[in-house]
């Protein structure tokens, strides 16, 4: 039986991470909580019947095996990289951390260590995402081309928690949405090493008073972070990789988009579709798989405890996590200087 923590018990511990270990009850049990809302926490253990819930994350260590962190993205490294330290498994939330070499840091500790450390990119482990992955090893598509991922929101700023502080989460709808589809396809594509990265982001529109929004209220005068991103990602065996994504964009309706055009086929992730020269003629091959996060993040936690047990091998690797945020730093980067970056 795995003893795990909960750091950080706001909106994506009490939505995602706790009910999926709940249904999880013969190999993982959820054993203390802490949150610097000790309000906050008291209440989640209270529901839970939770008797440990601890002020300073440093002190549940002693009393689990592993822990699940979802605090703001300021604050993921230092606790994993002590957690890891204090001989604790560590599931972190996405992104991985601030910077790449935060990213590094965890990394090295959880090397040291020899305890597992996953990042919560559960698209991973969608249908859809799953079914595409055996199919570009299977080689339906043969050697990648090009791949263009979208994910596209329409007046969607979180008008809750910190999502729009800068200081707190590293940036805006890129590192907190576009994370999620950017990991996606680097995965599907197999690790693919980035060369050069060029991108641009804005946040004219979030900044703008009177705006309608569909999640809720921000402040426009304090927002600081990107509602809007494109990139253009190249890779060293020449294939290439369009992105955007947006939290506000004055589009049709959101946009949920992952395609990658090879030298043998074609796939579009949503819905799921193969596209082949076949007998003669064009094949579209349509497969019927849900994009079901709430499934996702129940099979995320399997993984996680039963790589902490030694039954599994972790679908989310750091090295892979570290790299999507190497990725997410340049296009930052490349839009402050305007220039492209270069990736050794």
């Amino acid at each position: 039986m795995l003893k795990m923590g909960i750091i950080g018990v706001g909106g994506i511990a009490q939505g995602r991470h706790i009910p999926a270990y709940l249904q999880m009850k013969e190999k993982v049990e959820i054993t203390a909580v802490q949150d610097v809302n000790k309000e906050r926490a008291d209440e989640v253990a209270s529901k839970l019947g939770i008797t440990q819930v601890f002020d300073n994350y440093t002190d549940l260590f002693d009393v689990v095996d592993a822990v699940t962190i979802c605090t703001p993205n300021k604050f993921h490294a230092d606790i994993a990289v002590a957690a890891l330290e204090a001989g604790v498994h560590v599931l972190c939330e996405k992104p991985m951390a601030m910077t790449a070499e935060e990213c590094q840091r965890m990394l090295d500790a959880s090397r040291k260590s020899g305890k597992k450390l996953a990042i919560a990119y559960h698209y991973r482990f969608t249908e859809p995402a799953q079914v595409a992955k055996k199919a570009v090893r299977n080689q339906e598509v043969g050697d990648p081309l090009v791949t263009r991922v979208e994910a596209m929101r329409r007046r969607k700023v979180p008008g809750w928690g910190v999502f729009t502080n800068k200081e707190l989460q590293g940036g805006g709808s890129l590192i907190d949405y576009g994370c999620h589809m950017l990991d996606l396809a680097l995965w599907l594509l197999d690790g693919p090493k980035p060369v050069e990265v060029s991108g641009r982001t804005y946040n004219r529109l979030s900044k703008t008073p009177n705006q309608i929004n569909d999640w809720g209220v921000f402040d426009t005068e304090t927002f600081d972070v990107d509602d809007h991103v494109s990139a253009y990602i190249t890779f060293e065996d020449g294939a290439s990789l369009f992105l955007e994504c947006s939290w506000s964009a004055n589009i049709k309706e959101d946009a949920r988009h992952l395609s990658i055009s090879g030298v043998d086929g074609g796939l579009n992730l949503y819905p799921l579709e193969f596209y082949q020269p076949k007998h003669g003629t064009f094949m579209t091959t349509t497969t019927k798989a849900d994009h079901n996060e709430n499934e996702a993040g129940i099979a995320q936690a399997h993984n996680f405890v039963d790589s902490c047990l030694g039954n599994a091998e972790l679908v989310v690797k750091p090295e892979e996590a570290l790299e999507v945020s190497r990725i997410i730093e340049a296009i930052y980067k490349s839009s402050e200087t305007g220039t492209s970056v270069r990736l050794s």
